[in-house]
């Protein structure tokens, strides 16, 4: 097993330290530029809370950097650990930004959400990774072994690409449901009577074949319900655009595909 220090103890790496405390490794340290949220999640995972980098432990056999794409950035100029597994936890960032820090270095990404508060079942978690060399890698497949068996090599390209289809899923596929959830509120009608559907579409994603399974009006060619529709939200002129928009490419890609 692996000794690990976190620098950063936001959500990501809460949820990360815990799962691989969970699965055995020992972490070091976290480090925070803030000492108290350093500290809440070192108590989590019996470490040391440190608030400053000339304080980190250079025995670490692995570092991982969860902090945001900009900090990153700040890091590689002031932080050196020539001889350690150093790793970033974003989607967008290649692994080359990680050069000046170590010779040995990679990414660990999960295309997931993490909710700092929120438990999760970790085996079930998706981690894709990436290697400065064969060695490094293996390195990190080890690491997360005890953790998941859902590891992918996916290299910084592959990452970018993966990371907007994320974004699509997750982050537009719950403003649109935040759409929908307005609307009802606004016309008194409880949104959970959705519930049941959200779900039912969140299972169905698992089968493939997304456009054969598309339903709905578009899908249908159904315009007197398009077009009774387009009306409701006619003064809405956002919504209408959007609307509009999902409708058009509904259609192109089932005729396409279907």
């Amino acid at each position: 097993m692996s000794t690990i220090t976190f620098i950063g103890s936001g959500n990501v790496a809460t949820h990360l330290a815990k799962a691989l405390h969970a699965a055995g490794h020992q972490i070091l340290q976290i480090w925070s530029r803030e000492y108290d949220h350093a500290e809440h999640l070192a108590n989590q995972v019996f470490a040391e809370p440190i608030d400053r980098l000339n304080l980190l432990y250079p025995t670490a056999d692995v570092y991982i950097l969860a902090v945001t794409d900009d900090a990153l950035f700040d890091l590689a100029l002031n932080l050196k650990l020539r001889d350690a597994i150093v790793l970033h936890t974003a989607g967008s960032v290649s692994l080359r930004v990680l050069q000046p820090i170590s010779r040995k270095h990679g990414v660990i990404w999960s295309p997931q959400t993490f909710i700092r508060d929120v438990a999760m079942d970790y085996s079930e978690l998706p981690f894709c990774i990436e290697g400065s060399s064969p060695e490094v890698e293996k390195s990190i497949r080890t690491l997360l072994e005890p953790v998941s068996t859902h590891i992918f090599h996916i290299d910084t390209q592959q990452r970018q690409w993966l990371h907007l289809a994320a974004v699509m899923t997750n982050n537009f596929g719950n403003a649109i449901n935040a759409l929908a959830q307005d609307i009802l509120q606004q016309h008194g009608i409880p949104f959970e009577i959705l519930h049941p559907l959200i779900t039912m579409t969140a299972e169905k994603i698992k089968q493939g074949g997304l456009w054969q399974q598309q339903t709905g009006p578009a899908r249908r060619q159904d315009k007197k319900t398009i077009d009774n529709q387009r009306r409701l939200i006619a003064d809405n002129k956002q919504l209408l655009a959007l609307y509009d928009l999902l409708t058009d490419t509904i259609q192109e890609n089932t005729l396409k595909k279907c």
